[in-house]
């Protein structure tokens, strides 16, 4: 009898996890920023959509027709319920990829994502994909893939593979993956205890172990005990998809497109000097130890002329989606962290305080006057949507469309909260994707979907559900004991969301 999983974790369910990444609408601020024409995106298909968050969220948040498969039935299943009731007419399927790229009912796609699956599946799934690519991706569409890679996971890959080792050959199979991982991080510290010349070579390691320790064990199955992972050379990389016709376009990772926090002015002439845009980024991820690529690739590569970029970019559309207040002038790159200039940030952020849709253009009028450029806000545009706090906004008429099935999915996403925190994301008609939102905010709107105007009633509201359970909050690790305590906690949360968290919602559609 042949084994459906094919070497992949499937006795224990992935997260319930979101990616941008996915999201179509953010392509065109990456792909205009790097000077090149972005198709519009009519079809889309996820490969290994996991329980099927993104591809939901993304099929109900616009008008792109999606279609997916992951291989998992219990994951499948999942996937299709948000999807019905959503009424998006997403098709999602449970085949493998053999099965799921052979099918005659399929269009051609404008877009075909992968998020990190291409590291932990076998050479022979990876032929598979690459063809359906050749075949599949229209002339001008998008590939968005993700993976693992050198030289970044070098140090790290014989730990890995011994601790698979050990949940393979010590660990009890009757007692689960939860149960062999947690004994491969344990047999892990024991042996790190002893010092070997393996640790001392490699001096982050045991930091690399103390982090695992603290993550879900639903990601480690996944990203850690595959039977295939294979973190990979992005030349290697490229050697692969060389069959499907696409070129290498643009890092998917915002951060990535702003030099001066990941790389030093003597690496950055360094790679000035390199002719081969290719071989530039191999070169960059030594610089930077690349661990995770996150990259769009285009079959058909086409420039913009200088002018039609300008004008492209002075049209994006673009809302704040974090309260001012709450937005910090730091940001994280491979240097470590870097500050942003009060005077340029500031009054581009007071322009867009008031969570209402700017174009590039109407920003730039907004802040001449105080002396910010053109390039000032194209960099902080790219910068603010790194961080989570800016996004592409769609047009009024594809919102419009769309807002009866991110209502429908919101409405089940949010009563679904009410038995548990797994899922943290709702969608916006707005920017075509998800936003995040804990369990405690979603069920705030439950209240006000019932009738309840005031935090001091959501907080009531929201604390029976809890009882009925017998839930508490869990504040700094400490379990609130009393009624008033924790309602007096729920109260707290309730007015924070009322004042920061709701006008958002509110403005994104989803409130």
């Amino acid at each position: 009898m042949s084994d459906w999983t094919a070497g992949y974790v499937a006795d224990i369910g992935y997260t319930f996890g979101y990616y941008s990444e996915l999201n179509t609408l953010r392509l065109k601020l990456a792909f205009l920023n790097s000077g090149f024409v972005c198709p519009e995106i009519g079809t889309a298909c996820e490969l290994g959509f996991g329980q099927g968050l993104s591809a939901n969220i993304h099929a109900a948040a616009s008008v792109t027709q999606w279609y997916g498969t992951d291989f998992n039935p219990a994951q499948a299943g999942v996937a299709q319920d948000l999807a019905g009731a959503a009424g998006s007419h997403a098709f999602l399927y449970d085949d493998s990829f053999t099965e799921f790229c052979a099918r005659q009912d399929l269009p051609d796609f404008d877009f075909i994502g992968l998020h990190g699956i291409w590291s932990w599946i076998s050479d022979e799934n990876r032929g598979v994909i690459v063809d359906f690519i050749r075949r599949k991706l229209k002339v001008g569409g998008v590939l968005y893939i993700s993976y693992n890679t050198l030289p970044g996971w070098a140090t790290f890959a014989p730990m890995r593979h011994l601790m698979t080792q050990h949940a393979e050959i010590i660990g009890s199979e009757g007692h689960g993956i939860v149960s062999r991982i947690n004994g491969a991080i344990d047999f892990s510290e024991k042996l790190l205890a002893t010092n070997p010349i393996y640790a001392r070579a490699n001096p982050l390691i045991g930091d690399r172990i103390s982090k695992i320790k603290d993550q879900n064990r639903h990601y480690l199955a996944h990203e850690y005990f595959n039977q295939d992972w294979h973190p990979m050379h992005f030349a290697t990389f490229a050697d692969w998809l060389s069959p499907a016709k696409v070129s290498y376009a643009c890092s998917a990772h915002y951060l990535d497109h702003i030099d001066a926090v990941n790389l030093t002015p003597e690496q950055q002439a360094f790679l000035k000097e390199i002719p081969d845009s290719m071989f530039r980024e191999s070169v960059r991820d030594f610089m930077i130890n690349q661990q995770f690529r996150r990259d769009y690739w285009v079959k058909g590569l086409r420039q913009l002329s200088a002018i039609d970029q300008r004008e492209a970019l002075r049209k994006q559309k673009i809302m704040l989606v974090s309260h001012r207040s709450d937005i910090s002038l730091r940001v994280s790159g491979s240097l470590g962290e870097a500050s942003m200039s009060d005077a340029v940030y500031n009054p581009i952020l007071d322009v867009l305080a008031d969570h209402k849709t700017k174009t590039i253009e109407q920003i730039e009028q907004a802040v001449k006057d105080k002396g910010v450029v053109f390039a000032q806000i194209l960099q902080a545009a790219i910068v603010l949507t790194g961080t989570g706090h800016l996004a592409a906004v769609q047009d009024d008429a594809v919102a419009g469309k769309a807002k009866k099935h991110s209502d429908k999915l919101n409405a089940f996403l949010i009563n679904k909260a009410r038995g548990s925190g797994d899922i943290t994301y709702l969608a916006s008609p707005v920017t075509g994707g998800g936003v995040d939102a804990d369990r405690f905010q979603q069920l705030f709107l439950l209240a006000m979907s019932q009738g309840k105007k005031q935090p001091i009633e959501w907080a009531h509201f929201v604390w029976q559900i809890l009882v009925v359970q017998g839930q508490k909050i869990v504040k700094e690790g400490k379990t609130l004991e009393s009624t008033e305590d924790n309602l007096a906690e729920l109260t707290n949360r309730a007015q924070i969301f009322a004042e920061k968290k709701l006008p958002i919602l509110k403005a994104l559609q989803i409130a």
